[in-house]
């Protein structure tokens, strides 16, 4: 787990200022964030005509909710990928390629 959501999950009382939600807001947000994932990834897979079967690959390096904190903290303090990559344990690229795939999830949700 990241730093900053294990701090966030012992000191609910600081969410607001280190990402910009209160802890029961985040949450809402993680949990409803996690099932729109998990819809997209389901859809995305019933498309797919498959010559190898499922379940191989890179895993993920950050968890879900690690990969939204990281979203959260980058709108709240505007601070560089490579800040975050390190903060995150992840490269630059991945804190970018993780920060641009819930923005985009989010805001085509919204729509």
């Amino acid at each position: 787990m990241s730093s900053v959501l294990d701090h966030v999950e012992a000191n609910p009382q600081e969410s607001q200022r280190l990402i910009g939600l209160g802890y029961t807001e985040l949450q809402i947000l993680l949990q409803n964030a996690e099932k729109l994932h998990y819809e997209k990834q389901a859809l995305l897979e019933s498309n797919k005509i498959r010559i190898i079967s499922s379940g191989g690959g890179r895993k993920a390096k950050l968890s879900i909710k690690e990969q939204i904190i990281l979203t959260l903290v980058y709108l709240r303090h505007l601070t560089t990928f490579q800040l975050l990559g390190i903060q995150f344990g992840v490269s630059e690229s991945t804190a970018n390629d993780t920060f641009n795939y819930w923005l985009y999830h989010f805001c085509m949700k919204l729509r």
